[in-house]
């Protein structure tokens, strides 16, 4: 298809917080946008914010997002002249490309032939070596005899990298620390390479015990010209898929970027690349770096180029998509102030990083309560307020993009935006962004891609509770029982409790996860005051310890705490039971009950083991009745493309399980019926 081609309406073949961001550029140019959707996604925000959607089919992948000849009888239905694939689902996919041609529809990224020379990433790094761009040691050839494979690995020595040839994200990629551990890796990662690629073919590399990941955004076009944007630094990874991405990379010197820069384009120009790329590259320590991969399309994380550059990535891509040339020349191209990335995922970090499904009762970001500035935060995200998270597809909610004039000035901004942003409904990863982001290590520039790994205990320590955090929970809990009453009749109440009137208040007050838990966790404070007036005080007894106490409503969500004098601004609701607190330092999470006037009884654990997400059962790892030590793993689910262990509570045995392989379960199924040892 020739690249001159204009065209006047834009089809998004994809989902998510980036079809919302491809769209709004899109309209910004002045083009029709039309999105595709799936039967999950059928009031996504995605669909509702085009101009025109158009049915996919069911909901899985496979059978919607994937379904090449549905995509393009799409664009042709709708009129479409080009297709902005966004990342994922079919953005690397040759045949889809090659398909659009025939159909004479552009193609929004790099013409068949570049995707084909890097999603093969054994003959990738052949042309690399050829294109002088350095390359990490490793066995990238086509024989993949189990017994060859693991006599590479040998060879090249531990720890090594096995990777999915066909593949990204993360997916079928894991570490092998020693020998022993090699064939059941490779068995685990040929598992997901096949479920996510179709393709089991695996390379090996040597795993760099302290590499940065650092790539390079690149952009060519149709008439020969090519760029570098600069470099990311997203070295903060869980799972081999990156958290927290930032531009400039910290430590980066002129001559060394200009290198890298350099050896990047080379690599675009030598597969005859078009459009917007990312080359990534693994740093070392001594300043060596490494060809990693290439990435054909647009990267998750460049809206932090963006900031630092001053320029619109997407608008870019439609530019050289009809056939301009790049709108800048590298010496045109310069670095303003510093950008983080956070991506948002629905998953619980505390629990190995499960993916999470649900409803969103709320989802929303307090900028003024927050006193932030809307230039310098930026919010991309593929859901509102009651949008549901299916199974079915990647749990990135939105990604948060702040910049400041340094590193210390953005990464400050990043957490007064991370205290602002409220998500209730499904379990998120947002707190445990906010950990990252203070961790001394992490505010020092001490980056490596096993950064949470070296900082697990720091970053996964128990909760330690202060005086004042027992005090700031007992006030916000009470200030939303207070305005709940005024607006509910509190005078119809029979457990004591009047808005006006001296009264004394117990409230019990834990770690939520202890919530149900028949122990010693939980704090008593008792609250004497009354609320005749709004800036009258409570008094506050927590341990023996009285202290005089005051909470004032500010902007949005922000309130003010005031405990014997010391004024604490900070970010403050009740999800469900749970009071929130958060401000720039962290957040602090503390479940909330009377025990005055309310008997919240204790359950007992269930000898079950139920899904902790919907999915599908991959194998059953042992017998019915087999004797088990805690810890042992009992059976392995798949759920939003990734593979998760399910171990054995405690020392016992299993006496059932309810589902085999293939099988389909939902979140809450009991999978199996476990005997705990007496």
């Amino acid at each position: 298809m020739s690249r001159s081609t204009p065209f006047d309406t834009l089809l998004v073949a994809n989902r998510g917080e980036i079809a919302c961001r491809v769209m709004r550029t899109a309209r910004a140019m002045g083009l029709r946008t039309v999105a595709v959707y799936s039967d999950a996604d059928a009031n996504a925000r995605h669909v509702r914010e085009a101009d025109e959607a158009i049915r996919l089919g069911p909901a899985a992948a496979r059978e919607s997002y994937l379904k090449v000849e549905a995509v393009v009888e799409a664009a042709k239905r709708s009129g479409a002249g080009a297709i902005h694939p966004g990342y994922g689902f079919l953005s690397e996919n040759g045949a889809f490309v090659e398909a659009l041609d025939q159909a004479g529809i552009v193609f929004v990224g790099p013409p068949a032939s570049a995707i084909a020379a890097m999603g093969d990433k054994s003959a990738a790094k052949a042309r690399m070596a050829n294109a002088g761009v350095p390359l990490v040691p490793g066995y990238h050839g086509g024989d993949q005899d189990d017994g060859l494979l693991k006599a590479e690995a040998d060879k090249i020595g531990y720890p090594v990298l096995l990777k999915a040839s066909a593949g990204g994200g993360g997916k079928g990629m894991r570490v092998v620390e020693s020998s022993e551990g090699f064939q059941a890796a490779l068995d685990g990662c040929r598992r997901e390479s096949q479920a996510a690629f179709g393709d089991q073919r695996m390379l090996i590399e040597k795993y760099l015990t302290q590499p940065r990941h650092v790539e390079v955004q690149v952009f060519c076009d149709s008439h020969g010209a090519g760029v570098y944007l600069f470099e990311r630094d997203c070295s903060v990874q869980r799972r081999h898929q990156k958290v927290l991405e930032e531009a400039p990379a910290p430590g980066m010197s002129e001559g060394l970027r200009r290198e890298m820069g350099e050896a990047a384009v080379r690599a675009a120009k030598e597969i005859g690349y078009v459009g917007a790329g990312t080359v990534e590259f693994l740093l070392d320590a001594d300043g060596s770096f490494y060809f990693m991969e290439m990435n054909t399309r647009l990267q998750v994380e460049h809206p932090v180029t963006e900031m630092i550059t001053g320029q619109d990535l997407v608008e870019w891509q439609l530019r050289v998509a009809m056939g301009e040339a790049l709108p800048l020349a590298q010496d045109e191209l310069t670095i303003t102030g510093h950008s983080f990335e956070a991506r948002l995922y629905a998953e619980d970090p505390e629990q190995d990083f499960l993916p999470a499904t649900g409803t969103l009762t709320r989802f929303a970001m307090d900028l003024e309560g927050a006193e932030l500035d809307p230039a310098r935060v930026r919010l991309d995200s593929g859901v509102e307020t009651g949008d549901a998270v299916s199974m079915h597809y990647d749990p990135m909610l939105a990604k948060l993009i702040v910049h400041g004039n340094d590193r210390t000035q953005a990464l400050a901004t990043l957490n007064r935006a991370l205290a602002a942003l409220d998500v209730q409904g499904v379990v998120t990863n947002r707190a445990f962004l906010q950990r990252l982001a203070t961790h001394p290590a992490f505010q020092a520039c001490e980056l490596d891609t096993r950064f949470i790994e070296k900082n697990e205990a720091t970053l996964f320590a128990p909760k330690q509770y202060s005086t004042e955090e027992y005090a700031g929970a007992a006030l916000v809990g009470l200030h939303q029982l207070a305005r709940e009453c005024e607006s509910d009749s509190p005078w119809d109440r029979h457990d004591g409790f009047r808005v006006n009137a001296p009264h004394t208040i117990r409230i019990a007050l834990c770690n939520p996860a202890h919530a149900q838990d028949d122990d010693d966790s939980e704090a008593v404070v008792v609250v004497e005051g009354t609320r005749e007036r709004e800036d009258a005080a409570w008094h506050l007894t927590i341990g023996g310890e009285t202290l005089t106490a005051r909470l004032d409503s500010l902007q949005g969500d922000a309130v003010a705490i005031t405990l014997d004098g010391h004024r604490r601004r900070l970010q403050a609701r009740r999800d469900g039971n749970v009071v929130v607190m958060v401000d720039p330092r962290g957040e602090t999470r503390l479940f909330w009950r009377r025990i005055d006037a309310i008997d919240h009884g204790r359950q007992e654990a269930e000898s079950t083991l139920t899904a902790p997400m919907h999915g599908t059962v991959v194998a059953l790892l042992v017998e019915p009745g087999a004797r088990v030590e805690k810890g042992m793993p009992l059976m392995v689910m798949e759920a939003m493309k990734m593979e998760h262990t399910m171990a054995a509570p405690a020392d016992g045995h299993v006496a059932s399980f309810h589902f085999q392989a293939t099988d389909t379960v939902g979140q809450g199924d009991v999978l199996l019926d476990f005997a705990a040892d007496e």
